[in-house]
């Protein structure tokens, strides 16, 4: 009874962690677009970004040639076998297509026309001047700098959906707020017979800019959502929301340690220093070039004119040295280009800096504008509520105060979509989140 009972607790506490599972999945799967986080909003945008998907790709051909160049250092083995029909008068060799196989013609035997031959031949360099080995090397520092590519379409990616998400939330508070107040003005009794002529047309303008302001909202939702669904990469009628904290951030850290967090973290930094890695490697490719390779060759054949009854075997130990006629120019370009993989380093880590110094900047200002807007907002928030409850609500006034009001709120609002727009090309800035 016990171990039933330990049994049945087991398989109960296993389906809860998978039930827990699947709604962990369900809640924060991509595929869902009912209230997109911002977490959920980048991972669908980067699951439909060709250009990120390409570098992923990338990525997987250079793991690919990493590989291929460990194959060289093994030997290289080759299986063929021949059937050949001639009629010579005098010797000759076959091409390499067919293992420069020798034909001795009439020596062998003048009755014959044909010969058969297979065999397996193994190939191993000894020694290659470095050739190899800087092979391998060229492979790997490719494969770090495609990676370094891919992190900086991910990072561009990432920056584009930020945008799009944060400019979708403001539309979205701005075109609520304008609709609440357009409410307002409709439910109050503004209009009174007691007014001139003069103060009514006024109080018809003031009216119709407020409605203006709703319709100007609207659109600015709709084109917010369009740009939204084009940073996802969906289509242009898909239907989705999203849902997120629209509160000013503050960022607190010295500049020089977001260079230093920029100079460790920052994709396009790490590409050049791949690309310089290559060059080097390239030079020493090309310095190689003055030494030799030793080779080891060996191969067993069995044939004959009719049956595979004779045996050739050899081994053969050969040094090649080749001789390039424009190994100087070669040298000569390999130094120019390995001395502009450093300017272009010193060119990226200036620009760098230059970056995340306006980011900074820009934070810095928006962070304590949007603090200072909202406690405006805030207090005019509570002085409409308060003249809602008490104050006379006929005449120009109350309009007036509406537009004030919808002017300090778009204010506030934009403060907000600034400083979070900034903190997001901060982190671009310096490749990572702060």
């Amino acid at each position: 009874m016990k171990k039933i009972i330990i049994l049945f607790t087991a398989c109960w506490l296993a389906g809860l962690s998978a039930f827990a599972q699947k709604e962990y999945g369900l809640r924060f799967s991509s595929l869902i677009n009912d209230n997109l986080s911002l977490e959920n909003a980048i991972r669908l945008g980067l699951e439909n970004n060709s250009d990120f998907l390409t570098a992923r790709q990338e990525i997987t051909i250079a793991e690919q040639k990493v590989n291929e160049a460990k194959f060289l250092y093994l030997p290289q083995f080759a299986l063929q076998g021949t059937a050949t029909w001639y009629s010579l008068d005098y010797p000759m060799v076959l091409s390499d297509s067919v293992a420069n196989r020798f034909l001795p013609g009439r020596v062998i035997s003048d009755k014959r026309d044909q010969f058969f031959g297979v065999g397996i031949t193994a190939t191993q360099y000894l020694y290659s001047g470095g050739r190899i080995n800087n092979a391998l090397k060229m492979a790997r520092a490719n494969l770090k700098q495609t990676q370094s590519r891919y992190e900086i379409v991910k990072n561009a990616t990432v920056l584009d959906i930020k945008k799009s998400f944060f400019n979708l939330l403001f539309a979205q508070q701005y075109d609520q707020l304008m609709q609440q107040l357009t409410d307002k003005a409709q439910h109050w009794n503004i209009r009174s017979s007691a007014l001139d002529i003069w103060t009514k047309i006024r109080l018809q303008s003031a009216q119709a800019q407020l409605q203006a302001r709703r319709h100007q909202a609207a659109r600015q939702l709709e084109q917010a959502q369009t740009a939204m669904l084009v940073s996802l990469n969906k289509e242009l009628n898909s239907t989705f929301s999203i849902t997120g904290d629209f509160a000013p951030v503050h960022v607190n850290g010295p500049l020089a340690q977001l260079n230093l967090y920029a100079m460790e973290f920052r994709p396009e930094l790490k590409s050049a220093i791949y690309a310089l890695e290559l060059d080097s490697l390239s030079m020493e490719l090309a310095l190689s070039k003055r030494y030799p390779d030793i080779i080891l060759n060996g191969s067993y054949e069995q044939l004959g004119t009719d049956t595979l009854r004779d045996t050739n075997k050899q081994i053969s130990l050969a040094m090649r040295l080749p001789i390039p006629y424009n190994f100087s120019q070669q040298i000569a370009q390999k130094k120019a280009e390995q001395q502009k993989s450093t300017l272009r380093r010193a060119q990226i880590e200036d620009k760098i800096r230059v970056q995340i110094a306006s980011s900074f900047s820009q934070l810095k200002f928006w962070q304590e504008e949007a603090l200072s807007r909202q406690e405006t907002f805030n207090q005019l928030t509570l002085l409409l509520d308060q003249a809602e409850k008490t104050a006379n609500k006929q005449g120009l006034a109350p309009l007036e105060a509406l537009q004030a009001y919808a002017q300090a709120a778009y204010d506030y609002l934009d403060a907000v979509r600034n400083n979070l727009t900034a903190k997001a090309e901060l982190e671009w800035a310096v490749g990572r989140d702060l």
